[in-house]
């Protein structure tokens, strides 16, 4: 059984930050890669921050030089820096790993 949990969302004023965890356990081998995506409310769910086994990152343009993505691939750990955030922020942040995800974490940006 694989299980990802995601900590470190809460309430924040914009132009704060926040810093996001997630740890994955559970018979998921090989892992490529490992991502944090997020679903605003009426909103499809959209890729935030990746990052491969071999450092590979890549972002939304949307986040690009206020988020940072970091992680230990072999430790099955991944981390989402989040700063200067804004309130178009606000949204589930979700870990995702090989089709895989975590419950999530809320994340609101308050203006």
């Amino acid at each position: 059984q694989v299980q990802l949990v995601e900590s470190g969302g809460g309430l924040v004023q914009a132009g704060g930050s926040l810093r996001l965890s997630c740890a994955a356990s559970g018979r998921i081998y090989s892992i490529n890669g490992m991502g944090w995506y997020r679903q605003a409310s009426g909103k499809q769910r959209e890729l935030v921050a990746a990052i491969t086994s071999g450092g590979s990152t890549n972002y939304a343009d949307s986040v690009k030089g206020r988020f940072t993505i970091s992680g230990d691939i072999v430790k099955k750990t991944v981390y989402l820096q989040m700063d200067s955030l804004k309130p178009e922020d606000t949204a589930v942040y979700y870990c995702g790993v090989m089709g895989f995800w975590g419950r999530g974490t809320q994340v609101t940006v308050s203006s």
